[in-house]
């Protein structure tokens, strides 16, 4: 009787036979350095595991800051880029992408110097934060409304190997794992004709070297990359190929220093060069068999991964180098429930797919409800959303009033019940003029909903810490 492995290596097998050209491939003159194909199956399924948020981040990165004709692209390495909207359908470079807050990004290279991030004095009833990630998606640093106040500051982030001493004005140095981190910049918004004012904030955040913060002359440019092209879309074809790039400015620590030696043993890594057109047709059906395996632990993991609450799933899943102490398995999770998502500390985000009985969300047979009782709307300092999302992408909804949440500011505007209690309408169609102002508009099919509680409350009642909080969100129900 066959297993599932023997199937998956049979279909794998039969596919690469079929897409193949009939070659001599290198791995023939190699063989006595290549692990075995069951080896070369389990490095396979750890490096996906180890290697899925990298290479996430490495393609972001190429289409935001290095291939100008991305259709996404933000900026070149170093300079801020301001959107003066905030996401909506047509933004698909991160899932699941924050359509509360304007974003700001600048992606830095700080190989020849550190880079100073200024921030201006921001009103302190304005949610602001300043998130810092680097290439191995560690939050390894915040400024901002929480973390540092509101006040105007100047912040230093430098790389791996700096060893300067801190220049004065300089309010903290924050440092990155990685040569090249992003920032994200998240300026509250308050309703659409607040826009010019989060314009003027967003013109006040300043990216320059630390020399042109000094007024000193510049250090010797680093040398110019001519970086692997690569998508967000071409992840699973070209994973492997990704991640080598990927790893290349990726510094290892002793965190990492395991699955580094076995992922250079299928020549995966600095100095390396991993072409899988070279391997035999075996090694390509495990190493396949391999990937999707990690694949399916990730997706199991985030299945039971969280605490379920009312159909929500609630966590902590993102953190800095110590939160995530070398679980991959989390890290990858993380990364796959929302790239570049904040600590528990500074937003909360509950998700579902599910309505309170556990049934799938599915807008093509149902209608939905969401009812928060009286006095108990998510307990933040700042402010709180829930964003609709297309089930199958995690990309935001096309929708006939353009609207993809519902947050605290739109609070006033919404009809309330006689009991105080507030209900959103979670349906693809309007349901009706007198209630469309409590209406998410939900897609035609299956339904991603993600609740998001800024700066959340420590005290009682709190949804921290995660899963075992004094406030829980409240279940969806089959409206009636």
């Amino acid at each position: 009787m066959l297993t599932k492995r023997d199937l998956l290596r049979s279909a794998a097998i039969t596919a690469l036979a079929v897409a193949t050209a009939k070659s001599t491939p290198a791995i023939a003159q190699n063989k006595a350095e290549w692990p075995n194909l069951l080896e070369a199956k389990d490095i396979a399924e750890e490096g996906f595991i180890y290697g899925l948020p990298l290479v996430m981040n490495y393609a972001v990165m190429q289409e935001f800051a290095v291939d100008k004709n991305s259709g996404q692209f933000k900026a070149p390495f170093n300079e801020i880029n301001s959107m003066h909207h905030v996401a909506t359908p047509a933004d698909t470079a991160i899932i699941t992408p924050n359509s509360d807050t304007p974003y700001s990004f600048v992606w830095m290279d700080l190989r020849a110097e550190p880079m100073v991030i200024s921030v201006p004095a921001i009103e302190k009833d304005r949610y602001y934060s300043v998130q810092l990630i680097d290439g191995n998606t560690y939050n390894f640093g915040y400024i901002g409304t929480r973390a540092t106040g509101s006040e105007a500051g100047e912040y230093l982030v430098v790389g791996p190997d700096w060893k300067g001493e801190t220049p004065s004005g300089i309010e903290k140095v924050f440092r990155s794992t990685t040569p090249f981190p992003l920032a994200i910049i998240r300026t509250q918004l308050f309703d659409p004709g607040d826009m010019p004012n989060v314009e003027k904030i967003q013109a006040g955040y300043k990216a320059q070297p630390l020399s042109g913060f000094l007024k000193r002359p510049a250090p010797p440019a680093a040398p110019k990359i001519e970086f692997l092209p690569a998508t967000t879309a071409g992840i699973k074809d070209n994973f492997f190929q990704y991640l080598d790039a990927a790893l290349q400015y990726v510094p290892e620590t002793p965190r990492d220093k395991a699955i580094r030696t076995k992922l250079a043993k299928i020549g995966i890594g600095p100095g390396k060069t991993f072409v899988f057109k070279d391997l035999s047709l075996e090694h390509k059906a495990e190493m396949l068999i391999g990937m999707k395996q990690g694949d399916d632990k990730i997706d199991k993991w985030l299945a039971s991964g969280n605490k379920p609450i009312n159909g929500w799933n609630v966590s902590s899943l993102l953190g800095d180098e110590a939160f995530y102490n070398g679980d991959w398995l989390l890290r990858a999770g993380a990364a796959k429930a929302g790239l570049y998502g904040n600590d528990a500390v500074e937003a909360m985000y509950p998700f579902t797919r599910t309505d309170a009985t556990g049934e799938p969300l599915d807008g093509s047979k149902h209608k939905y409800t969401i009812t928060f009782p009286a006095g108990q709307l998510p307990p933040v300092n700042s402010f709180w959303s829930v964003t609709m999302y297309d089930g199958k992408s995690q990309l935001l909804v096309k929708n006939p009033i353009n609207r993809y949440l519902i947050n605290s500011p739109m609070v006033p505007g919404m009809k309330k019940n006689a009991d105080g209690s507030l209900t959103l309408y979670i349906q693809k169609d309007s349901p009706g003029a007198d209630k469309e102002a409590n209406w998410l508009p939900a897609p035609n099919d299956t339904i991603y909903l993600v609740m998001r509680l800024y700066w959340p409350k420590t005290e009682a009642p709190s949804i921290l810490p995660a899963g075992e909080g004094t406030w829980q969100p409240p279940g969806i129900a089959v409206a009636q």
